[in-house]
């Protein structure tokens, strides 16, 4: 049975930093698109970072430059370290992974058949 589990949310100030780590078991994600996604209180869940199996990283424009996704494939997990948090960073982060093989634009949701619990992280102002 595949399992991802987030860790690393908390409540952090305007500013600051935190790294969530996805730790997966199961199966080996090593060659799988693993990505990170958010959704805040009221909103749909959006895209926010993903790496490939060449390590190429992909971003959304409101995390660009804040943000960086990274993997160790010899623990199977996948961090994104958030740097200069804001309120409205505020949100469930989930972690996901995909089916080996399944390729397409790496922002689309239904392409990851696998996901987290999700971690919360708060930001205050």
């Amino acid at each position: 049975q595949v399992q991802l589990v987030e860790s690393g949310g908390g409540l952090v100030q305007a500013g600051g930093s935190l790294r969530l780590s996805c730790a997966a078991s199961g199966r080996t994600f090593s060659s799988n698109f693993m990505g990170w996604f958010r959704q805040a209180p009221g909103k749909e869940r959006e895209f926010v970072a993903a790496i490939d199996w060449n390590t190429n990283t992909y971003y959304s424009d409101s995390v660009k430059g804040r943000f960086t996704i990274s993997r160790d494939n010899a623990k199977n997990t996948v961090y994104l370290q958030m740097n200069s948090l804001k309120p409205e960073d505020t949100a469930v982060y989930y972690c996901a992974g995909r089916d080996s093989g399944t390729y397409g634009y790496y922002a689309r949701e239904n392409l990851y058949a696998y996901w987290g619990q999700g971690t919360q992280v708060t930001v205050s102002s």
